[in-house]
């Protein structure tokens, strides 16, 4: 067969029968038969698959998944100042935060003028009762500390005595040097930071005298925020000169007023898509008008008012739970029902608490009763 090309359509028909088809061949079957002979029949093609870049890059549909949906477009994130100006109340607060920004503003824009700048402690004490907004005004003045470039990322860092302090000696450095490494970049946030300072144990002080040393080795690195009561505070940060020199800004935080705490009420509704009855918000005002005028100290404003509706819900909860083929209506609308009894189980606490702290008050002065004297119960 020298000299002559394989009829390889003979070969084909031999072994499959007559085709009137042309057969189409791999290209290893190609290259093979190119080094057996180097012509071919006029009347035959080989004929091999290309695939596309543009078919290898086509995306794969997955179970699930729908070619027809469309993201959502998300709402645009609010600026730190607009969180802040949304806050109920606090207007005092607010005031301070602005001024504080804008101080730290200027002094951050003459510094990248070359200019000379006023030292300014930027760490703070926040003093309040629980539950007047401290937490969440340190997670807006984090994100404006970012915003206008004194921070790197922002994140606020919460802790307390318990996030600090180890039961054994050398441990809450390691504990407390965790806790700041965290809020590199951020804010530390040290809630009831009084509770440090504790009189017969060095296990605070070990504390906070390693977040001092921090915030000297790490200065513009990360803020150092520290809230609790009031006078607490005071004598807190007056117990140690290193606390003195660098917290020297008080912002205080000031009980909300019925006004306020009846707004706040309304958000928690409008939040989780809850409507009040006509009946059911009179109920409502006439019971945080009773809670703030019978607060005591430990009156705890907007968590008094979040407790209230989560009571308050789960009353509601349970009546509509008892429904079939409830609507949306229905589970959205809270009735002078629910209230009832979420105020009947307010007062029973209030009642039982009281009870409580007349037995504790009793124990304790029969214990310190002089000459082995006995109070007689009653």
């Amino acid at each position: 067969m020298a000299g002559k090309g394989i009829n390889f359509r003979g070969i084909y028909e031999d072994f499959y029968g007559p085709t009137s088809e042309k057969p189409e061949i791999s290209v290893d079957s190609k290259a093979k038969a190119n080094k057996e002979s180097k012509a071919q029949p006029a009347d035959f093609e080989i004929t091999t698959e290309v695939v596309s870049e543009e078919q290898e890059l086509a995306p794969v549909q997955t179970a699930g998944t729908s070619p027809d949906k469309v993201e959502e477009p998300k709402e645009p994130e609010k600026s730190g100042m607009e969180e802040l100006e949304e806050l109920i109340g606090l207007s005092t607060v607010k005031h301070d935060v602005e001024e504080l920004i804008g101080l730290a503003k200027v002094q951050k824009m003459r510094e990248e003028k070359g200019m000379k700048t006023v030292p300014v402690s930027l760490h703070l004490v926040f003093s309040g009762n629980p539950g007047t907004g401290k937490t969440t005004v340190a997670r807006i003045l984090a994100k404006l500390y970012k915003e206008i470039g004194i921070l790197s990322q922002g994140q606020l860092v919460e802790t307390d005595r318990s996030g600090l302090v180890a039961g054994y000696v050398g441990q809450t450095a390691i504990k407390t040097q965790k806790k700041i490494e965290e809020a590199m970049g951020g804010v530390l946030f040290i809630d009831e930071a009084y509770t440090l300072n504790q009189e017969g144990e060095n296990f605070g002080q070990e504390a906070i005298d390693t977040i001092l040393k921090a915030m000297e080795d790490h200065r513009d690195k990360f803020i150092v925020i520290v809230a609790g009561y009031t006078q607490l505070m005071k004598d807190f940060v007056n117990s140690n000169p290193g606390l003195k020199s660098r917290f020297n800004k008080f912002f205080e935080f000031p009980d909300y007023t019925v006004d306020e705490l009846q707004q706040i009420f309304k958000l928690q509704c409008d939040k989780y898509q809850y409507k009040l009855t006509d009946e059911a918000e009179e109920v409502v005002k006439k019971e945080i008008e009773r809670l703030e005028a019978e607060k005591g100290e430990n009156f705890a404003n907007a968590r008094e008012v979040r407790n209230l509706f989560e009571r308050i819900i789960t009353n509601q909860a349970a009546r509509v739970s008892g429904i079939e083929n409830v609507d949306e209506e229905g589970l959205t609308v809270i009735t002078k029902e629910d209230l009832e009894d979420a105020f009947a189980k307010s007062e029973e606490d209030e009642l039982q608490k009281g009870i409580a702290e007349i037995e504790e008050a009793v124990e304790i002065a029969e214990k310190t009763k002089p000459f082995g004297a006995r109070i007689i119960r009653r």
